[in-house]
């Protein structure tokens, strides 16, 4: 730990840097390659939406005997359409039918106790009607737009516009690899996954917002100086938080994990998937965005401004420059009367000696 904190402290000081910024398009490259195979296991797959979205029923028995994959089957016989089966802790389990006509629910849990061997008024059902699932699945796309749309107003408000549209990249990108990720899975898309991914969402933007804090403090006047572009300052930005940015992310993954390979994995808690996923897939990839994608975004598209690009010429410059040596005193040339006398440093011109006889000695005659 000592050693990552130095590690730190010297990125913070400017002591060592990685060139972030200046790999940018290979960044881009491994972002646009993962949105690509998260857009496909959208369309292949698709999401595979809860009841709460689509309509249908749970149903959940007492401590039983029947095996999951035998309940699964009993569902399906029973409703005709494809049921999640989750084991509880009490030893009973969870049947979710999505789809289901509700209207068929009470012949369905019939048929469930009668394979089962169970009293049908053991079975507790709860039922959920496809209006209500369209109003759910409506009231989330409102509630991520509205969340969007105000980021994007304080953004350009606090920082600038140029920030906000880089943020707003970077939150897309991390909802369509959390997506995407969630297709290719099959987990259930659940209100808890809604309330993952808005809840990823606002931890990626704080970790933007802390790098663009620091870029917009370090760039107040950029250009009364000719030593750094803007992309080198925001590489000066992400390698001061990095470590900050690291400590936080693996700090707010260690219980996320827990949730998703111990409770939902060895202890069989299915119902901390749907929001355990989501929230250790967003977390990840918004680190990676505040990183790889949102600064250096930003640093494209002020570059593109005419004042970045006269500042960036003047730093080439001066450094093609001093590569070649010319940033030593600078001399006098050569004239066209004094061909022959080497040039000497830039100063007064200097006098015949004959002229500076007798100076510094008192006046009078001289013995």
């Amino acid at each position: 730990m000592s050693k990552l904190g130095n590690l730190g402290a010297r990125l913070h000081r400017g002591e060592i840097s990685y060139d972030f910024v200046g790999r940018r398009k290979l960044w881009y490259g491994v972002s646009i390659l993962i949105t690509i195979t998260a857009i496909v296991g959208l369309a292949v797959r698709g999401l595979n939406m809860g009841i709460d979205f689509q309509g249908g029923a749970v149903f959940t028995t007492p401590k039983t005997s029947v095996s999951v994959s035998q309940a699964e089957k009993f569902a399906q016989d029973a409703a005709g359409h494809e049921a999640v089966v989750q084991k509880l802790g009490s030893g009973g389990l969870r049947i979710q039918i999505a789809g289901m006509d509700t209207t068929k629910s009470d012949a369905t849990k019939v048929e469930l106790a009668k394979d089962m061997k169970l009293d049908p008024e053991s079975i507790a059902a709860d039922l959920v009607g496809p209006s209500w699932g369209d109003e759910i699945a409506n009231k989330a796309w409102e509630g991520l737009a509205i969340f969007m749309v105000l980021v994007v107003i304080y953004l350009a408000i606090a920082f600038e516009w140029r920030m906000a549209v880089a943020a707003l990249v970077a939150l897309i990108h991390d909802i369509t690899i959390t997506t995407g990720i969630y297709a290719l899975v099959g987990f259930e898309v659940t209100p808890g996954t809604v309330i993952g991914l808005l809840t990823i969402l606002g931890y990626s933007l704080y970790d933007t917002v802390v790098v663009f804090d620091s870029l917009k403090e370090q760039t107040k006047d950029i250009t009364k100086q000719t030593r750094f572009t803007y992309s080198d300052i925001a590489n000066q930005s992400i390698n001061g938080t990095l470590v900050r940015s690291i400590n936080t992310t693996v700090v707010a993954l260690l219980p996320v994990a827990g949730l998703l390979f111990i409770g939902g994995g060895l202890l069989g808690a299915g119902t901390l998937n749907d929001i355990s996923l989501s929230l250790f897939v967003g977390l990840a990839a918004g680190a990676y965005s505040s990183i790889f994608i949102a600064t250096p975004l930003v640093a494209d598209l002020k570059e593109a401004e005419p004042q970045m690009k006269a500042l960036a010429k003047r730093v080439r410059a001066k450094r093609a420059q001093a590569a070649a040596g010319e940033d030593t005193p600078r001399t006098r040339p050569e004239s066209d009367d004094h061909d022959d006398v080497p040039a000497a440093v830039v100063g007064p011109r200097d006098q015949p000696a004959s002229r500076n006889r007798g100076r510094g000695r008192p006046s009078g005659k001289r013995r």
